[in-house]
C-alpha cells in the first residue's frame, strides 16, 4: 500500500478551512528567511501559499545573509509582541555567523510554529498539549488516517535528530510503541532495523536503507528528501531504468527519500514515496500549529 501524503494533507487542510474561518480574526504565521537558499526559498514559497489558500495571514521577513545574532534576535522579539502574528518560523539552516539556538529560544513559546523551543519540547516528553515538531506530527496524522496500528508495535527510528528523529521517537512512545532509536554510531545497524514493523527512515542519505534493513511486511516511513544527479548513482539505485534515467536526463535531479525505492516498495507491506508521502504533510502541520495556537489565544 502506498501512503498517499497529497490525500492526507488535503484532508486535513480540509477539516481545519471552517475552523480559520470560525476565528474572530485571521491566524497569523511570520516566516524568516535569511539569506538566498534556492532550497529554503522553495519551502517558504509553498508555506505561505498554503496560509493564502487557507486564509491564514503571513508576512515573511528576508534578512541578508550577513544578518547578525543580534539583529534576528530584536526582529523575534517584535515579532513576539505583534498581536497579528500567533506562530513565528525560522526557516533553517541559518548562516554560520547566527547562533541558531538563541534565536530559536528568543521565540516566545505560544508562538513556536515548529515545536523546536526547548519549553514545547518538554512538554512533549511529559505527555502535554504543545506545538509539535510538523515532519513528525504529520508522520502520525498518516499512520492514524491509513488505520495503522502504532500500539505494540515495534518501531526503529534510524536518524536522531532535533528536527525529526528525537520528537519521532517520543510520539511513537506516546502512542505506546515500542520504540528503539538507531544513529551513525549504532551497531549492527540492519539487524535493528529488521525487528521493525514500523521503520522511519531520517538521515538525509540517498537510497541507504536496502533490503538488508527492511523485514517483510513492514511499514516504511520515509522522511528523507535527498537530490541526486550522477547518472550512475541514479542507474544504479534504478536498476538502469530507462523511463528514470530519462527523466534525470531531462529535469537535471532526482528527489529519492533515505529508503531504497525499489527494495521499499518490494518488502514493505506499506509505504511512503517519495517525492509525496511525508513532504506534503509538514506544511499541514504547519498549518495546523498556527491555527491552534490563534485558536488558543483567541479563547
Amino acid at each position: 500500500m502506498i501512503l498517499d501524503g497529497i490525500k492526507i494533507r488535503d484532508q486535513i487542510l480540509a477539516e481545519a478551512k471552517p475552523r480559520v474561518a470560525a476565528l474572530k480574526r485571521p491566524p497569523g504565521l511570520a516566516v524568516v528567511l535569511v539569506g538566498e537558499n534556492p532550497a529554503s526559498e522553495i519551502y517558504v514559497r509553498n508555506k505561505i501559499k498554503a496560509c493564502h489558500d487557507l486564509g491564514i495571514y503571513s508576512e515573511k521577513y528576508s534578512p541578508p545573509t550577513s544578518v547578525t545574532t543580534a539583529e534576528l534576535l530584536t526582529l523575534i522579539r517584535q515579532l513576539n509582541q505583534q498581536d497579528t502574528i500567533d506562530s513565528i518560523l525560522v526557516q533553517m539552516p541559518l548562516p554560520p555567523q547566527v547562533d541558531a539556538g538563541a534565536v530559536l529560544e528568543a521565540i516566545r513559546p505560544d508562538k513556536d510554529a515548529d515545536g523546536f523551543h526547548p519549553y514545547n519540547v518538554g512538554l512533549l516528553v511529559s505527555g502535554a498539549p504543545a506545538p509539535r515538531a510538523c515532519t513528525p506530527a504529520g508522520v502520525m496524522e498518516l499512520l492514524r488516517r491509513y488505520q495503522i496500528p502504532i500500539e505494540g508495535q515495534r518501531a526503529v527510528v534510524v536518524g536522531r535528530s532535533e528536527i525529526v528523529g528525537k520528537p519521532m521517537a517520543l510520539m511513537l512512545l506516546a502512542a505506546n510503541a515500542t520504540v528503539t532509536i538507531c544513529h551513525s554510531r549504532t551497531q549492527n545497524l540492519a539487524e535493528e532495523c529488521r525487528r521493525a514493523e514500523i521503520l522511519v527512515a531520517g538521515i538525509g542519505k540517498p537510497a541507504f536503507l536496502t533490503k538488508e534493513h527492511i523485514a517483510k511486511g513492514a511499514v516504511v516511513i520515509d522522511v528523507g528528501i535527498n537530490r541526486i544527479t550522477d547518472p550512475a548513482e541514479a542507474a544504479q539505485i534504478f536498476r538502469h531504468d530507462e523511463k528514470v534515467l530519462a527523466n534525470l536526463k531531462t529535469r537535471g535531479s532526482l528527489v529519492i527519500g533515505d529508503a531504497h525505492p525499489l527494495d521499499m516498495a518490494e518488502f514493505a507491506s506499506a509505504y511512503t514515496p517519495v517525492p509525496g508521502g511525508v513532504g506534503p504533510l509538514t506544511i499541514a502541520m504547519l498549518m495546523m500549529n498556527t491555527l491552534h495556537l490563534a485558536e488558543r489565544r483567541q479563547a
